[in-house]
């Protein structure tokens, strides 16, 4: 039997954990607004951009100079991958009470952190093209949950993120190919029929929930001047029993270092994509 919760009386009056349970349940996604705070927003965006003038970190940030971009903003500013391993602020927000509250409603079980991601976007950049997250996380006997915080205002104008309502149920696909003009990755689920990609705007400050199986992506950054910064975690609940290897350990909410077993398994694809994507996966 699952794990009964009450709402924290310490969230902000902005955030409807009914509401966005039901959104939750019925279309697979929910926006929880303003759950970071002003001056939580402007620590993470000090903290990236302190880590991007001092970067490259290897394995983790591994950026290239402009002048050896090719004009490609995403090189100059790649995405940062498990920020969390070295990085502090990360780690703290990794775990931060309101997403864990949020999280425990939506899964009604207790939570266990599996990854931290952040995305710098800047004006010019490529998209994320459709894709469902447990292709690479590969979690059973459940899904992942992921937690998109939007760090600037994001709009179909600076490369938001478009979710497939009612998705949540979909089996996880092996993906198609990308088209490698719009997007930085080359996976790409098909939108099924009769159904279609919606834009999520958003402030500074909201965090949008999507279960692992929905199909979402983000549009190019059209912008001149504005960059479409995000945090992006992806969590799993405590009664997970396997993941795969690229997200050991996951982190209690404690912020304590857990191992599970690790899935040798290939997901949709088979026994041959397994490594490789890795690389490809998260979101946006």
């Amino acid at each position: 039997m699952s794990a009964t919760y009450s709402p924290s009386s310490t969230l902000p009056t902005s955030v409807d954990l009914d509401e966005m349970k039901a959104s939750f349940e019925q279309h697979g996604y929910a926006v929880a607004r303003g759950l970071f705070s002003q001056a939580e927003v402007e620590e993470i965006k000090i903290n990236f951009a302190r880590i991007a003038e001092n970067g490259p970190i290897p394995g983790y940030f591994d950026k290239v100079s402009r002048e050896e971009s090719g004009n490609d903003p995403l090189l100059e500013f790649p995405r940062v991958m498990h920020p969390h391993r070295f990085d502090p602020v990360s780690r703290k927000n990794l775990v931060h009470p309101g997403v864990l509250t949020c999280l425990r409603e939506l899964m009604q079980d207790d939570v266990l952190a599996a990854q931290s991601m952040f995305y710098y976007k800047p004006p010019g950049s490529r998209g994320q093209a459709m894709h469902q997250d447990n292709f690479y996380l590969l979690v059973e006997p459940q899904t992942c949950v992921a937690a998109w915080t939007a760090i600037d205002d994001a709009d179909p104008d600076n490369g938001c993120m478009y979710l497939v309502a009612d998705t949540a149920e979909e089996e996880i696909a092996c993906p198609e190919t990308a088209n490698a003009a719009e997007s930085f990755t080359t996976h790409f689920v098909p939108t099924p029929k009769g159904k279609k990609a919606v834009p999520c705007k958003m402030q500074a400050g909201d965090t949008l929930f999507f279960n692992g199986n929905s199909i979402h992506g983000s549009g190019p950054n059209r912008s001149k001047d504005r960059f479409r910064r995000s945090f992006i975690c992806h969590y799993v609940p405590k009664s997970t029993q396997r993941i795969s290897k690229h997200y050991l350990p996951l982190l209690t909410s404690e912020g304590l270092d857990v191992m599970i077993e690790a899935n040798t398994g290939g997901g949709a694809c088979g026994d041959s994509w397994q490594d490789g994507a890795y690389w490809e996966g998260g979101t946006h």
